[in-house]
């Protein structure tokens, strides 16, 4: 999902720039009001899961990849979209910098995607369905949302700057992502939320555990 350098014109990607610099700061806002000595060893935890999945990548026609985000899972686990958002942050800067994973000037962009836009509608999604189907079942479909919804923004954003044409990319993004929802992304958040509210429910978030007890 990663979009690289070259494929957005600069003055479409000092946008997305803007954005995701005006959500960081929110998000930063978030961590000094919320997170506490409690949090920081889930929070890192996090951080490097999602780092390692995000390698597992398939290419996609156009020069994209698909890959799972873990925007979801960390916002469901502490219990805002801003940890989703501040924990992509951390990981797409280390890839892009240290790795060449995706690129600088269009870091807004992915951050935007993968950590704005996915967090809040996989997050929202979840605390919407949570007490109507429990939260095993809520997670896996606000990680599939995430998921798609994220996917389906970089189509867009690809489609605006002269990358892709629209229709094919939303196309592919979608399909591809879709899958990687269901078989990964889906998957994996209602286990590992599910899991640890077994195993360790302190570490969760107060709306999540209202979830469980429902």
């Amino acid at each position: 999902m990663h979009i690289g350098d070259g494929q957005i014109p600069i003055e479409q990607a000092a946008v997305y720039w803007i954005a995701a610099l005006f959500f960081i700061a929110l998000s930063l806002r978030w961590a000094r009001k919320e997170m506490d000595e409690s949090k920081v060893p889930i929070f890192a935890a996090l951080a490097a899961g999602i780092f390692a999945i995000q390698a597992m990548n398939i290419p996609i026609p156009w020069g994209t990849s698909g890959h799972m985000l873990g925007s979801v899972l960390a916002a469901i686990i502490l219990g805002s979209p801003f940890a989703g958002i501040l924990i992509l942050a951390l990981v797409l800067i280390v890839q892009g910098f240290l790795f060449g994973d995706g690129g600088i000037s269009v870091m807004g962009a992915n951050i935007l995607d993968m950590g704005v836009i996915a967090s809040f509608a996989g997050y929202y999604t979840f605390r919407a369905i949570k007490n109507s189907i429990g939260i095993g079942k809520a997670s896996f479909i606000g990680g599939w949302v995430g998921i798609v919804i994220g996917a389906e923004a970089v189509a867009i954003e690809l489609a605006i700057a002269g990358t892709f044409p629209l229709i094919p990319a939303m196309t592919w993004m979608g399909i591809y992502h879709a899958v990687i929802g269901v078989i990964g992304e889906g998957l994996i958040t209602a286990i590992v939320v599910t899991s640890v509210m077994k195993t360790r429910p302190d570490l969760v978030a107060s709306s999540s555990k209202v979830a469980v007890a429902a």
